[in-house]
């Protein structure tokens, strides 16, 4: 079984009849006499099964009608449940592997319409313009309405070189926003790096697969090499990161903890709680560290983000992150019948916070782009968070009556912090991916490392 906490995002039985219900559920359910309204609805289930095999207006597969009933079932739990047929089984172990087929755009559903979570670094939704928060309307010039996050998902994929056309509802825009995007082979690469002037390692990770703690532990010894005894910090960038693996996100925490707790998990029975803990050996020397998150980092990013905050090692630097503090765990069936990927538990950061809705709060705030106070007060909130899908679970945990603790003082000082900017100011150029001078966040977060690296204390620690 393999924990993923990433965001519910995909990247682009047959009954015999006259045998409705097996007879070892049959048996499950009559064995308990409290257990008769579990049969009851058992058999309500196989009714429905029988009439719409024998009366619907068209014949329907055995297996299409179990497979859209357990998805219904797990999709009406919470917006990261689901069942992954054989295809998509197969699918998500290649992505988990760091290669899969399609547009490179990690989607979730909500109230119906297909939403962009955030497109992968690299791919061809990110060269077609498609943003995080996008609403997908339709596909081919059909609409999205009614289809389920699997079937938009299957329409997504396809043969290297074929192309689909997406029309895009975006906040802001007064028009629908049609892309052609020709699909390809996404091997995205997880963990980029450059150095910012000659003294700053900016490292941006782009999701949690098998390959991020390697490429991220390759990426520190290179920029180590490229700058010698210069090297002053690092940026860690996890905007519009939306998760993957747990075990990755412990590791990728654990590279820049000398010891204490990265994160734990409490499940629906308390002895099946867990906890990871950090081992001596900090990559990076001691150096400051700045985290920059966005409202499209999620899950294994808020995971790192988290853990680096409470243990102030980190700085982090942005705006609120997406909130989703649950973990799935992909449970392979029997007989070739594919999985299911259930939320079994939520997590919590070393403090014991819940970030499930809420998010990881940045230490100092910094937006990508102006606001005008005036207009910012008219115009309604953006939906893009865990908060805002139907079925979110709730938030536990976040208080002193759940255990959590409130954060130590950030310990920095007011001239240090003083020097960030909050927003960009009038004039400065829209955010273009491709060109770091257009990238404000990053701008700010570079020079707060250099304000760290100039205190006192960090000299010593060097």
């Amino acid at each position: 079984m393999k924990l993923k906490v990433g965001t519910t995002a995909a990247v682009v039985g047959a009954f015999a009849a006259g045998i409705i219900i097996g007879p070892q559920v049959a048996a499950y359910a009559q064995a308990d006499g409290g257990r008769a309204e579990t049969y009851r609805l058992l058999q309500l289930f196989g009714d429905v099964f029988a009439r719409v095999r024998a009366e619907y207006v068209e014949p329907v597969q055995d297996r299409d009608l179990v497979e859209n009933a357990v998805n219904g079932m797990l999709t009406g739990l919470d917006p990261h449940s689901a069942y992954l047929n054989p295809r998509n089984f197969r699918d998500m172990q290649v992505q988990t592997r760091g290669e899969f087929g399609g547009l490179g755009i990690e989607v979730t559903q909500e109230n119906g319409l297909i939403r962009v979570i955030s497109p992968i670094d690299e791919t061809p939704a990110a060269r077609a313009g498609v943003k995080p928060g996008d609403f997908i309307t339709h596909l081919n010039g059909t609409s999205t309405q009614g289809l389920t996050l699997q079937e938009a998902v299957e329409q997504m994929r396809g043969e290297r070189g074929t192309a689909i056309r997406l029309t895009l509802r975006r906040e802001g825009e007064q028009r629908p926003i049609e892309v052609s995007i020709t699909r390809d082979v996404i091997r995205p690469q997880v963990v980029r790096y450059r150095l910012e002037g000659n003294d700053v390692a900016y490292i941006r990770v782009t999701s949690f697969n098998e390959q991020t703690d390697t490429n991220l532990r390759r990426a520190m010894t290179a920029m180590r090499q490229q700058a010698g005894n210069n090297l002053r910090g690092v940026v860690l960038d996890l905007r519009n990161n939306p998760g993957g693996l747990l075990d990755q996100a412990v590791q990728v925490a654990d590279d820049l903890l000398e010891q204490g707790e990265i994160v734990s998990t409490r499940a629906r029975r308390p002895e099946d709680a867990q906890r990871w803990n950090a081992r001596a050996g900090d990559i990076t020397g001691g150096l400051p560290i700045v985290v920059l998150v966005n409202g499209g980092s999620a899950s294994a990013s808020e995971i790192v983000a988290g853990a680096l905050q409470d243990h102030r090692r980190a700085v982090v630097l942005g705006t609120r992150s997406f909130g989703k503090g649950s973990v799935q765990t992909v449970m392979p069936l029997g007989g070739n019948n594919g999985a299911i990927r259930l939320t079994t538990a939520r997590y919590y950061t070393p403090s014991g916070r819940s970030i499930q809705s809420t998010g990881i709060e940045p230490d100092i705030e910094v937006r990508a782009a102006r606001q005008d106070p005036q207009t910012a007060a008219a115009t309604p909130p953006s939906r893009e968070r865990e908060a805002d899908l139907r079925g979110a679970l709730r938030a536990e945990g976040t208080g002193a009556q759940n255990g959590a603790v409130p954060l130590p003082p950030l310990n920095l000082p007011a001239a240090v912090t003083e020097r960030v900017q909050r927003q960009p100011p009038e004039g400065f150029p829209t955010l273009d991916p491709t060109k770091p001078e257009t990238d404000f966040q990053l701008q700010q977060g570079v020079a707060l490392i250099r304000a760290m690296a100039a205190q006192p204390q960090r000299r010593a620690q060097r």
